[in-house]
């Protein structure tokens, strides 16, 4: 092939080139695609980050901690310590500290975690348990409770921009504060320590009171300072109200590492072999020798044998107290189905709102609704505690 023909041969290449690039790109459509990648994994591994960075704007000094430790060194005056993180694993000598470190000056903000046992008379939250506040599911409230809470959010849901949220009202202020509690939860102030507390129109959802020199706050549900609710409603205003003029310690590990949490963390394949060597040595123990026992006859025992192992064994695990307690709590329900706001009322209010109910004089009344001594007391005593109670009940 000659030169001419060849570079003629190029041009021609290039040409279709360019004319084939040319109709590519004209059906070419430019556009922008934003691709989530999530959030960072500082925030992914701390909840309450936009919580710690919102305190630090308003100046208030907050710091995050990791265990209890943090106490040994903190003092109680000027301080707030917001307890965020599962307590199941706490101790009692863990909780004592706690709250002896409130009593010295300090303000102490918890989470009630679970919820109240009637049956065995606590929650098992001790800090709950100490402080006598108790959780309760919203819809288990009393039904008369409950349908005057309903016709009373009739009748305010054409007044209250947001009825189903939990109002905070302060002095000197005309509207109050909006904060998007989760309604399924509702505290109640047992021993009536509370000073201060915050509703929604089915339950509440904030309680305060003293405790020596120290503050405590108690809160139904912790979601509203998370990374993605912070922002809604009064909530930030909520966390800055409950942490002005002090400094905050967030606390995200409140309980310690146990034995056996150490043990699974460092030693899983060991505590398996343990695991299945005990499962042999029980099904070797547990092999039946020799013919099976007939069952017992069921009618070996009268109605009143049971009954009163029944109550023998309840008396010895439950206790007098829980027993006693659990009669007055039944006259304090049967109250506040016959009295709207009976729990509201003051101790000595409520005794004389008994006794108009009763008809009973306010000696028994006393004699049954006081509170009961530490001590264990005598048979005659508490047959006789016992007796008051059930006529006080058996009267409403």
């Amino acid at each position: 092939m000659s030169r001419r023909a060849g570079f003629i041969l190029a041009i021609a290449l290039l040409l279709v080139l360019g004319l084939l690039a040319s109709y590519v790109l004209g059906k070419l459509e430019s556009y922008e695609d934003v691709i989530e990648h999530g959030p960072a994994p500082e925030v992914a591994s701390s909840p309450y980050l936009a919580a710690e960075h919102f305190l630090r704007i308003q100046g208030i000094a907050a710091r995050r901690a990791e265990g209890l430790d943090v106490l040994d060194g903190l003092p109680s005056e000027g301080q707030t310590l917001m307890l965020l993180a599962d307590r199941g694993n706490m101790t009692p000598r863990q909780v004592e500290r706690v709250l002896q470190w409130t009593a010295g000056g300090g303000h102490l903000l918890f989470i009630a975690e679970r919820l109240w046992d009637e049956e065995e008379g606590k929650s098992g939250d001790l800090l709950l348990d100490l402080l006598g506040v108790q959780q309760y599911m919203s819809d288990e409230l009393d039904d008369e409770e409950a349908s005057e809470a309903e016709a009373e959010n009739e009748q305010n849901e054409e007044h209250e921009a947001y009825p189903q949220l939990t109002k905070l009202y302060l002095e000197n202020e005309q509207a109050p504060a909006y904060i998007a509690f989760d309604t399924d939860f509702h505290l109640y102030d047992a021993q009536n320590r509370a000073h201060a507390w915050a509703n929604s129109d089915s339950a509440t959802h904030l309680l305060q009171l003293y405790h020596g020199d120290g503050l405590i706050t108690v809160l139904s549900d912790p979601w509203i300072w998370q990374n993605r609710n912070i922002n809604e409603y009064d909530h930030a205003w909520l966390l800055w109200y409950l942490s002005q003029d002090s400094a905050v310690t967030l606390l995200y590990h409140a309980d310690s590492d146990g034995l056996a949490r150490l043990l699974l963390r460092h030693f899983p394949l060991a505590l398996l072999v343990l695991a299945l060597l005990i499962i042999a040595t029980l099904w070797h123990v547990g092999m039946r020798h020799g013919p099976l026992q007939a069952p017992a006859s069921r009618a070996r025992r009268q109605l009143e044998e049971h009954l009163r192992g029944s109550a023998d064994f309840l008396l010895r695990r439950s206790g007098q107290h829980s027993l006693l307690k659990g009669l007055q709590q039944d006259i304090n329900r049967r109250a506040r189905r016959r009295h709207p706001g009976f729990d509201k009322l003051a101790v000595a209010e409520q005794w004389q709102v008994l006794g108009r109910l009763t008809r009973l004089p306010a000696k028994d009344i006393s004699q049954a609704m006081r509170p009961l001594p530490p001590q264990r007391l005598s048979a005659s005593d508490f047959t006789r505690q016992v007796a008051h109670l059930q006529t006080l009940r058996n009267a409403l």
